[in-house]
């Protein structure tokens, strides 16, 4: 291999962007999305995601690919697809076969592969390995040669960049190993670990995941608990969070991409091997729940305080603060769960598409507050800066004098209300 490789990134969203941006300040990259109409927004110098900004994207050396064509003659290939599951919640491989598909097409002997897509343990060498064979006519471990290197991009988080974590390395020979952490060394300052076997790297992520999952959920029961005495978790954490070894998480709805998706993966694999995973699955039903259990227990705070409310303004519908990403939103749930109620539910997010919010669950988002009427209850879901900035006047203008104001994220905790509205939180 050239000691200067020339990198093709496939699949250019969340993770694969910034990762292609990072490596063509180091390398010659070349990126490539199947979606036509993301390549060509990439090209005018314009990130929906919002992950790389668009001078830094103007200012890049990354090529962006029009066609697979594009990617002959590189010798490292990273795939950065997405590994949702199905409506079984099933791993849904189907785009990492199609980019491993487009891989096989174009790649050259003496090549590696890597995936970070997160996977269960063996996809990677027993899916991947097989597909670009068989697309390439080459052989898996002779004419090409396997890696994995985990993404551990947060959307939004602008401290830990790829440029700034560690990162995880695996190859299928010592000799590919080395070199992925020379190649991934060269854009973090050397941060990387490389993991003992491409499996062992596919397992250290997808329980990262599964960790964060069921600690959550831990704290979503509590608060169910507590909140039959009339406790708020928030109150409760606060407490707790004194002694030097508590772990900080807190309670709210577990969407998005990966938390809320990858346990399933690790449960699939553990199914698969004979094993009931009790403890994994019973997270993701707490988690998946929430949405119900808020919308359910808001329309009793509701009903107990206006028997008459019947509208509702639910703020925030991405899956996480501060970014535009609706994939897999909790926030669905606890609308759908409002309006089973019998609520009519106004959505409002500053930062969410409103065209993919219509698309994807069929919401017409509230663009602006200056013609709304006071509302029955007013549910802060996401915690947008926007809305951390709200004051007891922003209640006074949203909210009816006797509303009520759902705090699910505990933001608005020092917030002094209007007298006469009641305040509930987890």
């Amino acid at each position: 291999m050239a000691k200067r490789p020339r990198i093709a990134v496939i699949g250019l969203g969340y993770v694969g962007l910034p990762l292609a941006v990072a490596l063509s300040r180091h390398f010659p990259v070349v990126g490539f999305d199947a979606n036509a109409s993301r390549s060509d927004e990439l090209r005018r110098g314009h990130d929906r995601t919002r992950e790389v900004g668009d001078d830094a994207l103007r200012a890049t050396a990354l090529e962006i690919a029009a066609t697979p064509d594009t990617m002959r003659g590189c010798d490292v290939f990273i795939l950065t697809v997405p590994t949702p599951v199905d409506a079984r919640n099933l791993p849904d491989l189907a785009a990492v076969r199609a980019a491993c598909r487009t891989v096989g097409s174009v790649v050259d002997k003496g090549a590696i592969v890597v995936l970070e897509s997160t996977v269960y343990p063996g996809v990677t060498e027993e899916i991947c390995g097989p597909e670009i064979a068989a697309a390439s006519g080459l052989v898996s471990g002779k004419d090409f040669h396997l890696g994995y290197s985990p993404e551990r991009i947060n959307p939004g988080d602008r401290r830990h960049t790829v440029e700034h974590i560690v990162k995880v390395v695996a190859g299928e020979t010592p000799a590919v190993a080395d070199r992925l952490a020379t190649i991934y060394g060269a854009v973090n300052g050397g941060k990387v670990f490389v993991a003992k076997s491409i499996k062992t790297a596919e397992a250290a992520k997808v329980i990262e995941n599964a960790q964060r999952d069921i600690n959550i959920a831990f704290v979503n029961e509590v608060a169910m608990i507590f909140g039959k005495l009339g406790l708020s978790i928030h109150d409760v954490l606060a407490a707790s969070s004194t002694k030097w070894n508590f772990v900080p998480f807190t309670p709210g709805f577990v969407g998005g991409h990966c938390i809320g998706v990858d346990p399933f993966y690790l449960a699939h694999l553990s199914q698969n091997l004979g094993h009931h995973p009790e403890v994994i699955l019973a997270g993701r039903r707490i988690n998946d729940g929430m949405g119900g259990y808020v919308a359910n227990a808001i329309s009793k705070a509701i009903c107990g305080r206006r028997g008459s409310g019947r509208r509702v303004l639910v703020l925030g519908l991405t899956f996480k603060e501060n970014v535009p990403d609706l994939r897999n939103s909790k926030v669905v749930d606890l609308v759908n769960g409002l309006r089973t109620n019998g609520y009519v539910v106004d959505v409002h997010d500053p930062h969410a598409d409103p065209l993919e919010a219509k698309s994807l669950y069929g919401f017409d988002l509230v663009t602006s507050f200056a013609q709304l009427a006071p509302h029955d209850c007013l549910i802060g879901a996401v915690a947008h800066d926007e809305y951390r900035s709200f004051t007891a006047e922003d209640f006074r203008r949203l909210v009816q004098p006797d509303g009520v104001v759902a705090d699910v994220k505990g933001i608005w905790r020092q917030v002094e209300l209007p007298s006469g509205m009641i305040r509930w939180e987890l």
